[in-house]
C-alpha cells in the first residue's frame, strides 16, 4: 500500500507552488513530478479545475518564439490556499500525534493490533 496524493491535497500542493510565484504549466508539472509519484496527465485536469473554480487565472507570455501559459493565484485562490493550509496543518498534526503515540506505545503497550 502506498500513500497517494490526490483530491484536495493535490490541489493544495499546486496552489502552494503558484502561491510562491506564477508558474508556467510545464515547470509546475515538473516540480510536482519531482516531489511526488505523479503522471503529467494527472495535473492538467487539476489546473483546469482550479481555473474553472476561479482559484487560478491564466495568461500567456512569449518565450523563445512560443507562447507559455502561466498560472497565477486569484484573490479567491489566495484565500483558499491559506484556508486549506490551516486545515492541512491541523490534520497533519493529528496524524503525526497519533503515529508518534503508537510508535511510543508499541504493540505490547496498547499499540495498533492489540485486542
Amino acid at each position: 500500500m502506498a500513500i497517494t496524493l490526490n483530491g484536495t491535497l493535490l490541489e493544495l500542493c499546486v496552489l502552494a507552488l503558484v502561491y510562491e510565484e506564477d508558474q508556467y504549466g510545464y515547470k509546475l508539472t515538473r516540480q510536482m513530478i519531482e516531489r511526488f509519484d505523479l503522471s503529467e496527465s494527472s495535473l492538467y485536469p487539476v489546473l483546469r479545475r482550479l481555473t474553472k473554480n476561479g482559484l487560478l487565472r491564466t495568461y500567456d507570455l512569449p518565450h523563445d518564439g512560443r507562447m507559455r501559459r502561466y498560472y497565477a493565484l486569484t484573490e479567491e485562490g489566495r484565500t483558499a490556499y491559506l484556508e486549506l493550509f490551516e486545515e492541512w496543518n491541523s490534520f497533519a498534526n493529528k496524524v503525526d500525534g497519533l503515529l508518534h503515540k503508537v510508535e511510543e506505545g508499541g504493540r505490547d503497550k496498547g499499540g495498533i493490533g492489540d485486542d
